[in-house]
């Protein structure tokens, strides 16, 4: 196994298990699940580091993790749409390889806007789940689709701008943590 293959799996590693960390530290807690907390900043930056397989990989694992240490599961489909392929979703924020772009405004526009995708396809994950699963839990006249995407999205709109914000002011301050070295174990 090469070098660069090695670190990338380490910090694969570090970027998972900080993530299931910040996923423990709630800002607020919605009542039938989901949370805004900073368990989306490790992966979105494992994914602007190193790009869509590594981010899929990592947000795969803090998903299962995330399930192991006390998620809710009506049914297997709903588990996998709930844990690993909603924050495996939050990998296509690297789908654009931001060191490519030149200017600092480009950079922060791309980011943003594959922290936006990576965030849509979570919230298809957890839509999809809400009206097949959760849709119960409406109110009273309230179609199950409108009660799914405005539940989720009261929790995942927050989350994603607390990451924007935290990966924007990386960018700035300490753009060695989304930018890697190249040649730096050579």
């Amino acid at each position: 196994m090469s070098r660069q293959r090695l670190l990338i799996l380490l910090e694969m590693a570090m970027m998972t298990a900080l993530a299931v960390v910040f996923s423990e530290i709630k800002v607020y807690q919605m009542p039938q699940g989901g949370s805004v907390s900073l368990v989306m900043v490790p992966i979105a930056l494992i994914a602007v580091r190193r790009g869509l397989v590594p981010g899929v990989i990592c947000g795969l694992m803090v998903g299962m993790i995330n399930n192991f240490l006390g998620g809710y599961v009506v049914h297997p489909v709903q588990l996998l749409l709930d844990y690993p392929l909603a924050f495996g979703a939050l990998g296509l924020a690297g789908l654009v390889r931001l060191p490519t772009l030149e200017k600092r405004v480009t950079k922060v526009m791309a980011l943003w806007s594959v922290l936006l995708v990576g965030v849509l396809a979570r919230l298809a994950c957890h839509f999809l789940s809400g009206i097949i699963w959760f849709g119960e839990y409406a109110p009273e006249g309230m179609p199950a689709a409108l009660y799914s995407f405005v539940y989720n999205i009261t929790y995942l709109l927050p989350e994603m701008v607390i990451t924007g914000i935290v990966l924007t002011v990386l960018m700035s301050s300490a753009p060695q943590l989304l930018f890697p070295m190249r040649n730096r174990l050579a």
